[in-house]
């Protein structure tokens, strides 16, 4: 839809009495706009009323969509279709995250399993209702691709002192029925301190049998080197640890304690149990967190005998951290690191609430994770310093004893 001279003598009018960013934002509009209506006409084949026999489908109006730019908001309008559906590609999303998101909100819409937030959503991404399932399968075959290579992409490159394993639920349909799916994640920490995520797996239950393949899956694909594993206390994958990890310690995360030692105290007094468990791991040497390990259970006990019964009962695993780099207590005695990414996913998978499938579940819940991995990535920022990873690994003989092959 080409401007007419009246439109340029309006427009340079605008532009002349306009000050200098509403100036950028005007042009950048008017622009913007131009080029979405030459894609459409080159996916179209014809140009807005024009006659051709490349002609391959009909415009049926537009659907605005507001742009949010450094400029100010661009209003726009999109071409809508009569047949099938277009999405200018200069606003296509980018990141695989939402390209991600975009593919199984679709998904879920074309096989009728919609709530109206995801009704909603389709809207505001710009699609119409009519999207056919081969154009859904297109986007998801092209995002899977680069997803499964994220997921399966060998991990030789260098050894993973620490491990952290974690895993959240969401939900999807299996079976015609909508259950509960575990999404296990791994991440790591690199010998020069960095961070990586090392892989996920969708699967319907946190079963010992689960997390071995899982774990399995990590060494095949050349996890090395790792001293200590990270998670709570789920029987299924503390088995599997100690299986697959062999020489590997297992550190019991003290956040999912603490919350195990309220369910057996009033509420009234979770507040003062917490900050007296805490002594234990503000502790300046090894035998000092032991020993206040079980003075803390002593104290407690005299008005909370199971809470004794359970700290002494966990006391090698929750004190395991006390036998590395003490500059690293901090950040091995939970797996609050692996927080921000379960944050993500329920971010994310909230606004899908029920996924059509388990295939579904992995290909957002991949994107999600290769998108933070590519941020560590991307901007290195130390998680431990390099100088205290050091001592993990003084030389060569320490080196290859104690790697888990």
């Amino acid at each position: 839809m080409a401007l007419s001279q009246h439109d340029l003598l309006r427009l340079l009018e605008s532009l002349r009495s306009a000050d200098g960013l509403e100036l950028v934002r005007s042009v950048a509009e008017r622009m913007l706009q131009e080029l979405i209506e030459a894609e459409a006409a080159a996916q179209i084949g014809a140009e807005w009323g024009e006659r051709t026999e490349a002609r391959t489908g009909y415009r049926n109006g537009h659907r605005d969509k507001t742009l949010t730019t450094p400029a100010g908001d661009l209003e726009l309008a999109i071409p809508k279709l009569r047949a099938g559906s277009f999405f200018p590609s200069l606003l296509e999303r980018r990141r695989r995250i939402d390209q991600a998101l975009y593919a199984v909100v679709m998904e879920a819409y074309v096989h009728g399993v919609s709530t109206r937030s995801v009704d909603d959503l389709v809207r505001a991404l710009g699609s119409d209702t009519g999207i056919s399932k081969s154009e859904v399968s297109r986007i998801c075959a092209d995002l899977d691709e680069h997803l499964e290579a994220f997921r399966t992409r060998p991990l030789d490159h260098t050894r993973f002192p620490y491990l952290y394993l974690d895993a959240t639920y969401v939900k999807a349909r299996v079976d015609h029925r909508i259950v509960s799916q575990a999404v296990v994640i791994a991440t790591g920490v690199t010998q020069d301190g960095g961070r990586e995520v090392l892989g996920v797996m969708v699967g319907d239950s946190e079963t010992e049998a689960f997390w071995t393949q899982f774990l399995r899956s990590l060494r095949e694909r050349g996890l090395t080197g790792v001293r200590l594993v990270l998670s709570d206390s789920h029987a299924g994958l503390v088995k599997a640890v100690r299986t697959v990890m062999i020489g590997a310690a297992w550190q019991r995360c003290r956040v999912h304690f603490v919350r195990n030692v309220f369910a057996v105290i009033p509420k009234g007094a979770a507040e003062m149990v917490a900050a007296t468990i805490r002594t234990i791991f503000a502790q300046p040497s090894a035998d000092a967190v032991r020993t206040q390990l079980d003075q803390v259970a002593d104290m407690l006990g005299r008005q909370f005998p199971k809470v004794k019964d359970m700290l002494l009962d966990a006391k090698d695993d929750l004190t395991a951290f006390a036998d590395f780099p003490h500059q690293h207590w901090k950040k091995i005695q939970s797996t609050n690191p692996l927080e921000r990414l379960n944050r993500e996913i329920k971010r994310r998978s909230d606004v899908v609430q029920v996924f059509p499938n388990t295939d579904a579940v992995t290909r957002l819940t991949t994107a999600v994770l290769a998108e933070l991995h590519d941020e560590w990535i991307a901007f290195p920022r130390r998680y431990l310093s390099s100088d205290s990873m050091n001592s993990l690994y003084p030389d060569t003989a320490a080196l290859t004893t104690g790697t888990t092959d």
